[in-house]
């Protein structure tokens, strides 16, 4: 079993019209909603043994206030390719895991986040609700039986998580 958990960053600063796409902070209200993506991973034990983080700043500090729930042991890569990628780009990248790996976070950017999920996830009631949107901090699981990442194949996955910060506010 395989299992990919997609993390869209948190809610970014729009406060500065000057500053590079790439270079924009999160806002006080993406900071909360990282908070409460980490608590939810650690209550369900989202332990993902490899994290995917784009270069931007938004993702990176994504993934400094998910930290805590991570596994110390976590492998960590940073790469430029994921910044701008399509649901494409991220499937071919997800094929590259080492195999040994059993479960794999993206945190990433819309539409690539989106399109991903969609590409790999089986049609149903669960993942018509994202189709619309994928909001900034959403969190989704997909879990793939008997197969290797370099076979990963559109509409082969189950959609077994999909979570938004706005509605851990009301747990």
């Amino acid at each position: 079993m395989k299992l990919v958990h997609v993390l869209r960053h948190a809610k970014s600063s729009w406060d500065d019209p000057n500053t590079d796409d790439r270079d924009r902070s999160l806002a006080p209200r993406g900071e909360e909603g990282a908070r409460r993506i980490a608590k939810h991973m650690r209550r369900e034990r989202v332990r993902p043994e490899m994290v995917l983080c784009s270069s931007s700043r938004r993702t990176r500090e994504t993934l400094e206030l998910i930290r805590p729930a991570l596994s110390r042991r976590v492998a960590v890569l940073v790469e430029e390719e994921i910044y701008l990628a399509g649901g494409e780009q991220l499937l071919e990248r997800l094929r590259r895991v080492p195999e040994a790996t059993a479960s794999v976070m993206i945190i990433g950017h819309n539409p690539g986040v989106q399109q991903l999920v969609l590409t790999l996830a089986r049609r149903d009631d669960t993942v018509r609700r994202l189709e619309t949107k994928f909001p900034t901090g959403a969190l989704a699981t997909l879990t793939f039986n008997d197969t290797t990442w370099q076979d990963l194949r559109p509409a082969t996955a189950d959609l077994t998580g999909f979570v938004v910060p706005r509605d851990l506010a009301r747990r």
